[in-house]
């Protein structure tokens, strides 16, 4: 055999090799979490109770879910929140529906005090997602619900 076809031979399995390996790094690349589903819904209170705000959202990712973050701003304010300021705030409760899926939600009790105070409008939920592997997802208008008097 001519060292011509040896070499060519080798050169080949070397590239073959290559692109298996490349294919198998991609499959096994991390994903990004999702945050789907996402409902908000606002009560106000009435008759000397409390009302509420309750945003509720599915996330998953293959390594697990770690955290959601929540953060409900009204329009008016002109606020852009960015994933890094959505660090710093409250969390979701989030129970898992399966190893890569977790349902959470956020609450939030309103009283007539409260409900005073906020603006008319439409109002926004920034969320946040971390996944155990530590990726992450930032939803900046995950829904949208409204504030009448």
């Amino acid at each position: 055999m001519s060292q011509r076809i040896v070499l060519s031979s080798l050169i080949g399995a070397v590239a073959l090799g290559a692109v298996a390996a490349g294919g198998i790094a991609l499959a096994s690349a991390p994903t990004e979490p999702a945050v789907e589903n996402g409902s908000a819904r606002y009560t106000a209170p009435s008759g000397g109770g409390t009302g509420s705000f309750t945003y509720t959202a599915d996330v998953s990712d293959d390594s697990g879910i770690r955290d959601l973050k929540v953060l409900v701003w009204p329009a008016s304010s002109k606020l852009d929140p960015t994933e890094a300021e959505l660090r710093f705030v409250e969390s979701a409760e989030c129970r898992s529906t399966s190893g890569e899926t977790a349902r959470c939600v956020y609450t939030l009790k309103v009283t007539e005090r409260d409900a005073a105070g906020m603006a008319e409008g439409t109002w926004y939920v920034s969320a946040r997602a971390e996944a155990e592997d530590g990726g992450t997802a930032f939803v900046p208008r995950a829904a949208a619900f409204d504030v009448t008097r």
